[in-house]
């Protein structure tokens, strides 16, 4: 038995402390062996299910989700409590430092509002647009990835795409991929490009775009194979 005292609501100091004791000696063998990397994608696949549960308009589902995602951020900095390197709160004292400097116009008189990227490239010490660029996770999905890559380029004034050049652009693309060679990979990376550039000229989110087409094909293929299953049946009698 582990100290924890029951109640009729818990608050964030008791998750706190239950992710202390889940990892401490005595406590959970499986907890206590985990690290950043081995669950990394439990990480990721948590943030995915709370997105699903805010499309599905769902309070409860919502409300289940994240406090998922609640507990990986917990999970973690306790990782690092342990490692002496930061705890839950220094996360807390970070994000809430981050707020005030990118609201300076609220926190700090004569200041006026700032361009939120801008903010950023400055408190950062970026330079250049490119040096932002560098600073995209690579562990987005590729298409956001380009999404946000190509936000930085228009927002930088050097590049202009509409929605006929980008069109262009995909159709070349796309002729590109009808020769047989070794640069396939390549050159469907080139096409997906070009057409995260002409969503961006659509007003239209590439992720949100596929997502929808995924689900489409479901329904479709749903068709598919009830009217084989329906032939088969037929031919059967």
């Amino acid at each position: 038995m582990i100290d924890f005292t029951e109640k009729s609501q818990y608050d964030f100091d008791d998750l706190v402390k239950l992710v202390k004791l889940l990892r401490s000696p005595g406590g959970c063998p499986w907890d206590m062996t985990q690290t950043h990397q081995s669950i990394r994608r439990n990480f990721i696949e948590e943030t995915y299910e709370a997105c699903e549960a805010m499309d599905e308009g769902d309070p409860a589902h919502l409300r289940e989700e994240l406090g998922d995602v609640l507990l990986q951020v917990v999970f973690h900095a306790g990782i690092e409590a342990d490692a002496g390197t930061f705890g839950i709160n220094d996360v807390c004292d970070t994000v809430c430092r981050k707020l005030i400097q990118r609201h300076p116009h609220l926190f700090s008189e004569g200041q006026s509002p700032m361009d939120w990227e801008e903010l950023k490239r400055m408190q950062r010490g970026r330079q250049t647009v490119t040096q932002a660029m560098e600073g995209v996770s690579h562990a987005l999905p590729a298409l956001w990835q380009a999404d946000k890559l190509l936000e930085k380029a228009e927002r930088s004034g050097l590049y202009h795409p509409d929605r006929a050049s980008s069109l262009r652009e995909v159709a070349r693309a796309a002729a590109d991929l009808k020769e047989d060679d070794s640069a396939g990979a390549e050159k469907l990376g080139r096409a997906l490009f070009a057409l995260a550039e002409l969503s961006r000229c659509l007003g239209v989110d590439p992720e949100s775009a596929l997502t929808q087409s995924c689900k489409r094909f479901i329904r479709d293929f749903s068709e598919w194979e009830a009217a084989a299953a329906g032939s088969e049946d037929s031919t059967a009698k």
